[in-house]
């Protein structure tokens, strides 16, 4: 499968690292074409580099992007399945943003026509790039409206050696938020700092 990823930083280095493991095709999009070829080289030979605004290679677009840049790009992917990671933090003060619900409602209301799924907003990059955690495979909470498209990115979690949870429709993100807030609390007083995951045991 054909995915493409909005941004070149932490999170589209990981994410890109869970897609390639799968054997999945990766192509990074960023504002700067050096930026991207710069990114993709370290990914691998294979992965393909352009700048935000070409066209998505394939079915799935990762939104690697801060909260308030998503709503604006996911409209230029009508049809697609738009996957949001975003949690609406002000990285200023640490603290949340309010929305409308949750930032992934607010990115599908912007953008109608797209297929919006919430997902990876509580796993960190360093953990994506290793694929797990203490031995454990990363949890992967999933939340949509449109079932075939949770299906498509449990498949590619899947694929990459992670565990996908479908948590139900996309107003669960509403909940998924708080979580990846509070993860990022918790966690930046570990040794080493974002190097946790939050894991369901059973």
């Amino acid at each position: 499968m054909d995915v493409t990823i909005v941004g070149t930083g932490n999170m589209a280095r990981g994410i890109g690292t869970r897609m390639l493991e799968g054997g999945h095709a990766v192509t990074l999009l960023g504002t700067s074409a050096d930026k991207a070829k710069e990114v993709a080289g370290e990914l691998g030979s294979e992965v393909t580099a352009g700048t935000v605004g070409d066209p998505a290679a394939g079915e799935v677009v990762v939104l690697a992007v801060p909260y308030d840049a998503a709503a604006e790009l996911a409209r230029a992917y009508e049809g697609k399945i738009v996957v949001d990671i975003t949690n609406p933090v002000d990285f200023s003060s640490f603290e949340p943003i309010p929305t409308d619900g949750s930032a992934a409602e607010e990115i599908a209301a912007a953008a109608p026509g797209a297929r919006v799924v919430k997902a990876f907003n509580t796993t960190f990059a360093g953990t994506l790039v290793e694929g797990g955690v203490a031995g454990e495979r990363l949890d992967v909470f999933i939340a949509g409206d449109d079932e075939a498209a949770k299906a498509t990115v449990a498949q590619l979690a899947s694929d990459g050696g992670l565990h996908p949870i479908d948590v139900g429709p996309l107003r669960r993100a509403r909940q998924l938020e708080p979580l990846g807030y509070l993860h990022m609390v918790v966690t930046q007083g570990a040794d080493p700092p974002f190097g946790t995951a939050v894991k369901v045991l059973g």
